[in-house]
């Protein structure tokens, strides 16, 4: 008999709308249904204002949908969670920003910042919490030393680190990664989703990563969906998708996807400016 593993996530007929004043409404997600394996790498990705974002504050819990279900690791999540329950989900799945900054305070050591999750998830005392956090500052390719820097002493790549050690101190499951390398330059970039994959295999990680980046989709993500005014408009592994793209806008943002010798053409350009605003 197979054993079977229960995918990290089920998203089923999300929608979300905003109301922008004057009667007027934006539906950010109309009936979004998507599922991530455990263990997996999904990348959500599609331009500003797709709805990849908003998406991911719904499956983590910053925003509520105004439909629709959300289960992670085979529990529903409840549209309105007591206390409790955002604790629970919060050990399950943790969240890493494009700007690391804004979850660092400055006038802080960034180890502050990771023993707050700790002391918040776990049991340990004190002296147990800092020698986490010298291991969780380990594993993400940091020093002793950096334990007691403050934000601004860092480089860009460090407090990306220091943001990944932060989830990685909830113990979850499920990690969403929202334009996380997007700042950062390209060597950088690439030492960041090395680590990413390294952390991935070493602890059995599931990864959301929604990202605007093509080339960054194919180095990490095993599937991929592709998502315009809030619907998505194409779905697949990561080889298919980009590899034979079946969806004229998935082909336009593989066109206009910068590479090496590309240069933009007038036709290139118009053809997405009326995509987009079509």
């Amino acid at each position: 008999m197979s054993q079977t593993t229960q995918p990290a996530i089920v998203v089923e007929s999300l929608t979300r709308i905003f109301r922008t004043g004057r009667g007027r409404t934006v539906t950010a997600l109309d009936g979004v249904s998507v599922t991530v394996e455990a263990g997996s790498c999904l990348a959500v990705v599609g331009e500003s204002g797709s709805g990849k974002t908003t998406l991911a504050r719904i499956i983590v819990g910053l925003e509520r949908a105004d439909a629709g279900t959300v289960t992670l690791v085979g529990r529903p999540v409840a549209p309105k969670a007591r206390r409790r329950e955002l604790r629970r989900r919060a050990r399950q799945i943790q969240m890493v920003f494009q700007d690391p900054q804004s979850s660092l305070n400055r006038r802080l050591p960034v180890s502050a910042a990771v023993d707050e999750v700790l002391r918040a998830h776990s049991s340990l005392g004190a002296r147990a919490r800092r020698e986490r956090c010298a291991e969780l500052f380990e594993q993400v390719g940091l020093e002793p030393r950096h334990l007691g820097a403050r934000p601004d002493e860092l480089s860009g790549g460090q407090r990306q680190r220091v943001a990944i050690a932060r989830a990685l101190a909830a113990d979850p499951a499920v990690i969403v990664l929202d334009e996380s390398v997007a700042a950062l330059d390209v060597t950088v970039q690439a030492q960041i989703l090395q680590l990413l994959a390294e952390l991935r295999a070493a602890k059995g990680l599931t990864y959301l990563f929604i990202t605007h980046d093509l080339s960054v989709v194919q180095q990490i993500a095993d599937h991929v969906v592709v998502m315009r005014r809030g619907v998505i408009v194409e779905r697949g592994t990561t080889a298919e998708v980009l590899g034979n793209p079946q969806h004229p806008y998935t082909q336009l943002l593989l066109e206009c996807a910068p590479r090496p010798g590309w240069k933009p053409q007038r036709g290139m350009i118009r053809a997405l400016r009326e995509e987009i605003a079509s």
